[in-house]
Order: structure tokens, then sequence, then C-alpha cells
């Protein structure tokens, strides 16, 4: 679903990073969905995130920037970045909610092909 950037940074400041909880199980959903691949399990990242209190994420965000840049491959998004390793870096110097815009901003790339005037959503 596309989301709007700055939305999701006022919501995820707003709720002290619950808001990026929701995002973290909304978008590995909505990449098993595209992709077809039931090997991805939202809840399961959900819950690695939470138990590792957080260090999952870090590798979340890598895992998950590569598959969007194969998403945005396939659905022939001009310029597609490989952003994954910034996505991974950013969290580690304390700038994770980047890496959460980053992120959604990439996959609203791919859904502007695929649903060419389609409503953004702010949640």
């Amino acid at each position: 679903m596309k989301r709007n950037p700055a939305v999701v940074l006022l919501l995820s400041l707003v709720t002290c990073g619950l808001y990026s909880l929701y995002l973290i199980y909304a978008i590995s959903r909505e990449v098993r969905d595209f992709r077809g691949d039931s090997s991805i399990d939202p809840m399961l990242e959900l819950v690695l995130t939470i138990l590792t209190c957080g260090l999952y994420e870090i590798y979340w965000y890598y895992k998950f920037g590569r598959l969007v840049f194969d998403m945005q491959n396939r659905t022939g998004v001009q310029g597609a970045s490989d952003l994954s390793l910034v996505l991974l870096l950013l969290p580690l110097f304390g700038f994770g909610v980047i890496s959460m815009l980053l992120l959604q901003n990439e996959l609203n790339r791919v859904w502007d092909i695929i649903t060419p005037g389609g409503t953004s959503s702010g949640m």
C-alpha cells in the first residue's frame, strides 16, 4: 500500500516507534503477497524484531531493501535503487526511522507502477 513518508515519520515519532512495528508487519505482508513468496512470514518478522529488542530490525531493513529492489526491477521502475546497504547502516547510527522512510519511498515507486493514479494512504 502506498504511504505518505511524512505521515510515516509523524506516526512513528508520535507513537514512540510502535507504528514502525506495525509497518514491519504490514510491509512484510505486502512484499510476501506481491512476490507470492510463502517463505516470508510477517508475524515471524515482527516477533523476531521484538524478541531481539530491535536488532533483527536492522537485518530486516537490509533483507527487505533487497526484496523491494527486486520488485522494482520486476515492475520496471525507472532508476531502481538497491538501498539495502544504506538501510542496514542507518539504524546502526540511530537513524532507523530514516531507513523506514527510504524503504517506504522505494516501495511507493513500485505501487505507482502497478496502480497508476492510485490513492496514497497515510497509514
